[in-house]
């Protein structure tokens, strides 16, 4: 568990992966503070720090299947991230941040009763990252890692849970399709549960879910409607999770492992292989 205003997400997973050894798998999230983005803790035994990392090292005899799944959907042109200084982002095309950001939403925040020159609170401005927020290209068509803005500066520049890298190519996301937001928790266990019976496991001793905060913003009363999706792809099997400030889940000879705005699934076997 990693301290949620840190702003180290995706350095935090690839040093574990290197202290750790490649072949492991990484998996946790970010402590939250209640979305007033003031200061967030994490603990070991009677420690409690900020701006830290907690870790667990857990050995299994048997393998252990993850997965991992947004709800976003494409919603500005293609932008570059032009100035960037650790996980404060400058400038957008070679224009301030925010006044991008502004600019790309503004129609579709406008049908949801939404003025984004007029967001002032931490609150207000959190619940609009929640729905617009960014996604980074990954390479592959139609696929994108989403990264969440977690405040804004008097500059216009704005703030994440971890680095974003200048020439970075995004699109600016859009959240506000509640289906694809409760459908994606679904398609995590999925995801998970495919892997593990393809590797020949069948039988399931509990899942553990690491889901973003924002995410129990978007669905508000409908929050619970993902959950059992969850609990009906693994019926019977008990379920434990939380809310973050981001997710990590990294696979072996992956080279990126940290995400927002995300379900992330892990998905523990009861005994052995299922016989042949």
């Amino acid at each position: 568990m990693v301290a949620g205003l840190a702003g180290v997400g995706e350095e935090v997973t690839l040093w574990a992966s290197y202290l750790f050894g490649r072949e492991q798998r990484i998996i946790g999230g970010m402590a939250g503070d209640d979305f007033k983005m003031k200061q967030t803790f994490v603990y070991s035994d009677d420690t409690v720090c900020t701006n830290a990392l907690s870790v667990c090292h857990l050995t299994a005899k048997m393998p252990l299947f993850t997965g991992v799944k947004h709800g976003h959907r494409p919603l500005s042109r293609v932008l570059t991230a032009t100035k960037t200084k650790g996980n404060v982002l400058y400038e957008i095309d070679n224009r301030p941040a925010w006044e991008i950001w502004k600019e790309e939403t503004a129609e579709v925040a406008r049908k949801r009763a939404i003025e984004v020159e007029e967001l002032e609170t931490p609150a207000e401005i959190a619940r609009f990252f929640t729905n617009y927020i960014l996604g980074l290209a990954t390479g592959k068509e139609g696929e994108y890692k989403i990264r969440w803005p977690s405040g804004i500066n008097k500059d216009g520049s704005l703030n994440f849970t971890c680095a974003i890298a200048e020439g970075a190519v995004f699109r600016i996301m859009d959240g506000t399709n509640l289906e694809n937001q409760i459908k994606a928790a679904e398609e995590a266990v999925v995801i998970a549960k495919r892997n593990a019976e393809k590797a020949g496991y069948s039988d399931f001793a509990g899942v553990i879910v690491f889901d973003c905060a924002v995410r129990q913003l978007m669905l508000g009363d409908r929050f619970s409607e993902a959950v059992d999706l969850c609990k009906k792809v693994l019926q019977g099997v008990p379920l434990l999770g939380w809310e973050t400030y981001g997710e990590i889940r990294l696979e072996p000879g992956q080279f990126s492992g940290f995400h927002n705005t995300t379900s992330v699934i892990l998905l523990i076997p009861n005994g052995d292989k299922k016989k042949e």
